[in-house]
């Protein structure tokens, strides 16, 4: 199956399906024609995977990285760029990011930097990383102050999303990655019941067509775009605390369930939906198995400080929420009663 991201001239199309990485030379002979070497920046433990057979059709190079969120740093970043530099990759050559968010974030960005630009191609072997982070062109790392802080739109030549590679995810990383998806799925107005019978690979393409229309749409995040943040205020925020602590045990669709349990619940403080909605969210959670429920360890002025951090920020506290006219980005909204939400849905559990 096939999902164009349409961008006129530098549209790409998304491929799913048992197999997809399997079609990684020919689309690099095709969109890439000049390429002679392709690096292959991956993980260590992602390399000994049985599925790890890709063949660029070139001389390849393969560079491991740090696992997860520990490889999205500026440290890590500048590591990678001087090995590009070392093998002698020219503007004409292909990065190809194998892995969850967190690499095709890393390698997505070294491609939009090393060079002042080169060609791109993901081959994300996540749940989280199909749905959601390897499409649409945003890499980034973080700073310690924050999630995705330094960045660029860098789209790829391609995106292959291999279901044979999610065979292997564990069942922790697999519900992970069920986050982005029962995010897209409140996107979309859907509603618990709908997910009756849907298969690991209907949610992806749901997932993939939802991304793809709105990138189309809106590239450099000027408007709709945004939307695809749902849940993300608070879930960056919970994110960067515990990379603070030094943990990295809190996976980034685990964070995103949290953020939407709590957004449903500050709009309807807010006044912008019914209780009705919160229902709704808890249901497509427990739907997919997530919990949505507020780590004791954090506490509100902290997270209410990270969130404050956030990207979308301007100086303010700003959210996307649900309303009567649908979701929209929300600035200023006052810290005391995000503090008394945040509070109220830690007394929930």
């Amino acid at each position: 199956m096939r999902i164009t991201v349409d961008l006129a001239g530098r549209s790409y199309d998304v491929v799913l399906g048992d197999g997809a990485r399997r079609q990684l030379a020919a689309l690099i002979s095709q969109r890439a024609p000049r390429a002679r070497a392709a690096a292959i920046v991956t993980s260590p433990s992602l390399a000994r995977q049985p599925w790890f057979d890709l063949e660029t059709g070139l001389v390849q190079h393969v560079l491991e990285v740090p696992e997860g969120e520990s490889a999205k740093t500026l440290t890590v970043l500048d590591s990678l760029c001087e090995r590009l530099s070392e093998l002698g990759l020219s503007r004409s050559d292909v990065v190809v990011g194998v892995g969850g968010g967190a690499t095709t974030d890393l390698a997505g960005f070294a491609a939009a930097v090393y060079l002042r630009g080169v060609a791109l191609v993901q081959v994300p072997t996540s749940l989280v990383g199909q749905v959601d982070a390897a499409i649409g062109g945003k890499t980034a790392v973080n700073l310690r102050s924050g999630k995705n802080l330094v960045g660029s739109f860098h789209q790829p030549l391609g995106v292959l999303c291999d279901f044979e590679t999610l065979e292997t995810l564990s069942e922790r990383e697999r519900l992970g990655g069920l986050g982005e998806v029962a995010k897209c799925w409140l996107l979309e107005g859907r509603r618990a019941g709908q997910l009756t019978n849907e298969s690991t690979g209907d949610l992806v393409e749901m997932s993939v067509r939802l991304k793809a229309r709105v990138v189309s749409g809106d590239e450099f995040e000027g408007g709709e775009r945004a939307l695809l943040n749902y849940g993300h205020t608070l879930a960056h925020a919970l994110e960067i605390l515990s990379l603070k602590r030094g943990t990295d045990d809190l996976r980034h669709g685990e964070a995103v369930a949290i953020g939407l349990a709590f957004a449903v619940r500050l709009a309807h403080a807010l006044g912008r939906v019914g209780a009705d909605d919160i229902v709704n969210h808890d249901e497509v959670l427990k739907a997919l198995g997530l919990s949505g429920w507020l780590p004791e360890e954090f506490e509100v002025d902290e997270l209410i400080r990270a969130m404050g951090h956030d990207k979308k920020a301007n100086h303010d506290l700003t959210f996307v929420l649900n309303g009567a006219d649908g979701f929209e980005v929300v600035r200023a909204v006052d810290p005391s009663v995000v503090a008394d939400a945040l509070a109220s849905f830690r007394g929930e559990q």
